[in-house]
């Protein structure tokens, strides 16, 4: 079979770039064909056998007049068809499967591949991996960043709002076109080409199943995570956040937390723009950025890990991460979060952005270490897929 695996970006930049890397290696295990079609960079790692690609946009740099652009370029985009053609007509492909594509490469590129397959009287499915909200709201988030709340108001299809709400990086002007780009392709009905929406979450499932147009078309499949060898590190005294250190991440409402329990030894790995007011605090030991065999160290020695998201979380890794090295999950109960832990056996819930119910949740299992023990054991027979077991269904949804 002969995949073509649609993104953004072609180079190490975030989870769906990771996301993409790993099926691909595993499809070509299994004896298929992957090629890649996005935008070129300097730092690109996959590719096409035509080398078609399309210009890169950088939003947050570029030339005066290449920003004066990018208005049109993010609702069409003639360059993403011209290019996509090229690599159609060459690879043939049996399987489009879309990931990030809005405002870079646009929809644009769902309509030139319909016409391809039209043309040359052939089959071509098309799945979409929706990473985010990004097809029922245009900041993609389902969260209003000035007022910090999240927000539904997009899924009725009245995209004005994101207008009103300036919801993109607080900017009238580009949340007036994101407002606009999501109108438009809604008028062009260009979703209904779409064979097959995967969902990470029961949660984003039910969101993208409020559009009639997708109702029909999604599936759940939570993510992969990669085998690992079994973790029987020595528990040490002090709680675990690791991840971005953001305002949708819940770090101001736990760092009000941890300020109130002076007692308790917290451990912070990660990076963000909060990041500064960790320094405030004197119970926190901020260690930055890890990875490897010194972030499974410090997972697996923890007592617990608190994960305390206030935005629509789809299938946060770190959830999943930390139970495969035996640590329990104070997780917060929002999103997609409440599918991966089983309360009184891998972690506990509390209600998201609640401060004192997540200070009285870390208090309960910080007093109770044989709890918490328990709930190791139990973490460590967690299952979750693992990218050979997800690509076994993906193929039943591409054939």
């Amino acid at each position: 079979m002969r995949i073509l695996m649609i993104n953004k970006f072609l180079h190490p930049n975030g989870g769906s770039e990771t996301y993409i890397f790993k099926l691909s290696q595993q499809l070509e295990k299994m004896g298929h064909e992957v090629q890649f079609f996005g935008m070129n960079h300097e730092n690109r790692v996959v590719g096409n056998r035509v080398n078609a690609y399309t210009t890169n946009m950088d939003f947050h740099g570029g030339s005066k007049l290449s920003k004066l652009t990018y208005p049109i370029k993010t609702v069409y985009s003639a360059e993403s068809r011209r290019k996509i053609r090229k690599v159609l007509e060459d690879f043939r492909p049996d399987v489009c499967h879309l990931n990030n594509f809005n405002y870079q490469l646009t929809p644009s590129v769902i309509l030139e591949i319909r016409a391809w397959a039209k043309k040359e009287k052939r089959s071509c499915k098309i799945l979409f991996t929706a990473h985010d909200y990004q097809l029922l709201c245009p900041n993609h988030m389902c969260k209003n960043p000035q007022t910090g709340e999240n927000c539904e108001k997009c899924l009725s299809g009245r995209f004005s709002h994101c207008t009103k709400g300036r919801c993109i990086h607080g900017s009238r002007m580009k949340s007036m076109v994101g407002a606009f780009e999501a109108r438009f392709w809604k008028w062009k009905k260009v979703y209904k080409h779409l064979d097959g929406i995967i969902c990470c979450s029961a949660f984003m499932k039910s969101k993208m199943d409020t559009n009639p147009i997708f109702a029909d078309k999604t599936v759940v499949m939570h993510n992969f995570v990669d085998r690992v060898s079994p973790v029987d590190l020595p528990k040490e005294d002090y709680v675990l956040y690791f991840g971005r250190f953001s305002e949708e991440k819940g770090i101001d409402t736990l760092l009000k937390v941890c300020k109130e329990l002076p007692q308790i030894p917290f451990r912070f790995a990660g990076t963000g723009p909060l990041e500064p007011l960790l320094q405030d605090v004197p119970n926190i030991r901020n260690l930055g950025f890890l990875r490897g065999e010194e972030l499974k160290k410090l997972i697996g020695q923890a007592r617990f890990t608190v994960y305390p998201s206030q935005w629509y979380e789809n299938c946060p890794f770190s959830v999943m991460e930390s139970q495969m090295y035996g640590t329990p999950v104070l997780g917060a109960e929002i999103g997609g979060i409440p599918e991966l832990i089983e309360p009184g056996k891998t972690g506990e819930l509390f209600e998201s952005g609640n401060a004192e119910a997540l200070k009285n949740a870390i208090l309960h299992l910080w007093a109770n270490p044989s709890l918490t023990e328990e709930y190791a054991a139990h973490c460590k027979e967690a299952t979750f897929d693992t990218v050979e077991q997800y690509c076994e269904k993906l193929i039943k949804l591409y054939t």
